[in-house]
């Protein structure tokens, strides 16, 4: 037996761990997605009264009713309960579900999640080991606790806006919500880890991450080297690495490619394989520090022997001897071979629709399939779970409050 199939044998590695998540939109659900893909029972909390989650709603693209492809990208293999927090029945169901789970998850604005009862002041009656995750735009302290927040803005006032594009361009955000999809996985990291500390020690807690927050650590080495050095770091032309040389786009016949000699090895290897060993150990190109200073002409050099053959000769000549990689889009990176080689594309187990989706990129073994759930799926499941009569639930439904 392969050790693939002995991994697919294994129970997932969160199998146990429930998480009640107040959550919408895309940060959130992204974040828990990658607990419930790796076994978590991730139970998704949903005023109906509201429409439930926005996502569901978001456009253009949609598998039916409540059911965008928005939504299905970011809460598959999770269960749904609608519950009205704002009433005291829904308050009553929260408590008692919260006995039961490990964590309780909120990407809501900052200055709500005491007001619904979501923080550990509120819930540690009903566990003292619960941990309380939130989510927000801008921290529940602060000036700016109860400002909404989106991607988009923390791009910019994080400075990523003066990093992104040509030097003689405008302000350019990424074309990815990557403050969204970070500060999800930074939530996801942060929620485990609570975990396993209320595990050793009884007792849960807090734990606060913020859109801006993550955008901000984010800048990483950019920002020490203004905080230490009070260097700034501004565009660069081809996207180029703002220190290391070459490290950017060049054009080639037919296209372009993006080549990192990140290492000194590299430029070597590189020289070898376009037919400029001279290169070498040219004075001005010799190391790192003569490279940079001469960057401008060394890169008029190396993108007019690289425009002689297409993208695909240099990319087969370089072979994964020099980083380098075709510059794709979207459809292109989606139909391009080496996925399919990975398996990197999941068929969701949906009702209706043929949903196709990007698997998880933690590979532990199988991966489960089930797609977003529809809105209250899991109402009397859970609800009778967690010990709700059928009269119980009937009462709650008349009420409004799932």
């Amino acid at each position: 037996m392969s050790s693939q199939s002995k991994l697919a044998e294994q129970p997932l590695l969160l199998a146990g761990v429930k998480i009640i998540a107040v959550e919408q939109y895309g940060a959130g659900p992204f974040g828990t997605q990658h607990l419930a893909d790796l076994g978590a029972e991730v139970i998704k909390i949903e005023n109906k009264n509201d429409g439930g989650d926005v996502g569901r709603h978001v456009g253009p693209h949609y598998f039916g009713e409540n059911d965008s492809q928005f939504y299905q990208s970011f809460n598959r293999n999770k269960k749904s309960v609608t519950l009205n927090l704002k009433t005291p029945d829904g308050q009553k169901i929260l408590h008692r579900l919260v006995k039961e789970a490990d964590a309780v998850f909120n990407n809501l604005r900052g200055d709500l999640p005491a007001k619904l009862g979501l923080d550990y002041a509120s819930l540690s009656g009903a566990n003292a080991q619960v941990v309380c995750a939130h989510l927000s735009a801008y921290g529940r302290e602060g000036s700016r606790a109860a400002w909404p927040g989106y991607d988009y803005l923390m791009q910019a006032e994080a400075g990523y806006l003066s990093l992104t594009g040509e030097p003689d361009g405008p302000p350019a955000r990424m074309g990815l919500s990557i403050i969204d999809l970070m500060t999800g996985t930074t939530a996801a990291m942060g929620l485990l880890a609570g975990i396993i500390g209320a595990r050793a020690s009884g007792i849960g807690r807090d734990i606060d991450v913020s859109l801006f927050d993550v955008a901000l650590h984010n800048l990483a080495y950019v920002a020490t080297w203004y905080l230490n050095a009070d260097a700034t770091v501004t565009r660069q032309p081809r996207s180029s690495h703002p220190s290391l040389t070459p490290s950017q786009l060049y054009r080639t016949q037919d296209g372009w490619i993006f080549l990192m000699c990140n290492k000194e090895k590299f430029w070597g290897v590189l020289c070898n394989k376009i037919g400029r060993p001279e290169w070498i150990a040219k004075e001005e190109y010799k190391d790192f520090t003569n490279r940079l200073k001469n960057r401008e002409a060394l890169n008029l050099q190396l993108e007019d022997v690289l425009l002689t053959r297409p993208t695909q000769e240099w990319l087969a000549l370089f072979a994964g001897a020099v980083p380098a990689a075709p510059v794709f889009n979207v459809q292109e990176a989606l139909d391009n071979s080496f996925v399919e080689e990975q398996k990197r594309i999941l068929m969701l187990d949906h009702p209706t629709a043929s949903v196709r989706t990007v698997a998880s990129p933690v590979r532990a073994g199988r991966h489960p399939t089930k797609p977003a759930p529809e809105m209250g799926q899991h109402n009397i499941e859970v609800l009778k779970a967690a010990g709700f009569s059928d009269h119980d639930i009937q009462h709650f439904a008349e009420q409004s409050v799932i």
